[in-house]
């Protein structure tokens, strides 16, 4: 749990300090632009997170069955198993550790494990920072693009400089930075300028010089 704790603290840090430099340099420094989106680009498992709540569906023994949250610090209980470790994990991880729990009551378990309130874990979502109109961190979905991002937020405000947006993305121990055109894609209707983020993308939208 410690671990975990530190590691999601790094991974905090880091992001206020990488938007923080980007916002205050972003205006006049330029990044590769963004490939537009694609129907080939495949979305990663979902991974539970807190926040989440989840259906556990146990065959044949009803009263085992259980719709329970994950609890801030990524654990649920459930008739006879207490504080299991979810978040982090597949719908099917969770389903076979629940099998694991449970055989020591009941023989031979099925589960299955639904989720139904979706939030991930923290470093999965999608964090909106700047000029817009609602920034805010966002659960990811499957194939959520540019677009998805922007209706979520609710636009830019009237002084984003759109055009200059970057987004952030994390690919193991390398950083990359892309440049999209927000106001091309919103106000323009280029389709082109869509953009498919990930997990854990950090979109940075600067304020425009007047």
């Amino acid at each position: 749990m410690n671990t975990r704790l530190s590691n999601l603290r790094s991974h905090t840090f880091w992001i206020l300090l990488l938007a923080l430099g980007l916002l205050a340099g972003c205006s006049s420094t330029r990044y590769p632009a963004a490939p537009a989106v694609s129907g080939e680009v495949e979305s990663p498992p979902y991974v539970i997170g807190p926040g989440d709540s989840v259906n556990i569906f146990v065959w044949r023994n009803e009263e085992l069955s259980s719709s329970v949250p994950v609890r801030p610090d990524g654990r649920i209980t459930t008739p006879l198993v207490e504080d299991l470790q979810a978040a982090g994990k597949t719908p099917s991880q969770l389903a076979r550790d629940m099998e694991k729990a449970l055989s020591t009551y009941v023989k031979n378990p099925v589960v299955t494990v639904i989720v139904t309130g979706f939030q991930g874990p923290y470093e999965k979502q999608i964090r909106v920072l700047g000029q817009a109109a609602q920034p805010s961190a966002l659960p990811y979905r499957d194939k959520m693009t540019l677009l998805d991002v922007m209706i979520a937020v609710g636009g830019l405000t009237d002084f984003a400089a759109g055009n200059r947006a970057v987004v952030v993305r994390r690919q193991g121990d390398e950083v990359k930075q892309y440049q999209v055109r927000i106001d091309d894609l919103i106000n323009g209707g280029d389709i082109s300028a869509n953009f498919a983020m990930m997990p854990g993308d950090i979109l940075i939208i600067p304020e425009a010089w007047f």
